[in-house]
């Protein structure tokens, strides 16, 4: 599976748990997820989408600890 379809099957699953998702394409910040994801009530979700043997990248992990410093839940997604 590649990483764009396992994209696509994540932004499906948070679409049917009432998610609204943004495929993020360019940020002024490097390394922030590939996907924001809010749900009603402005619960929001950062997902990273990886496939399985792939790694994250040590700006990506900065991101990621940088996202939750704020208090916004994140997630590495690998299908």
């Amino acid at each position: 599976m590649t990483e764009q379809q396992i994209q696509s099957k994540r932004i499906k699953e948070l679409e049917l748990q009432g998610y609204y998702v943004i495929k993020l394409t360019k940020t002024n910040k490097n390394g922030i997820p590939d996907v924001l994801a809010i749900a009603p009530g402005a619960d929001v979700l950062f997902s990273e989408i990886k496939k399985p043997t792939c790694k994250v990248s040590s700006l990506q992990e900065y991101r990621l600890k940088e996202l939750q410093d704020h208090g916004v839940k994140t997630e590495v997604y690998r299908g």
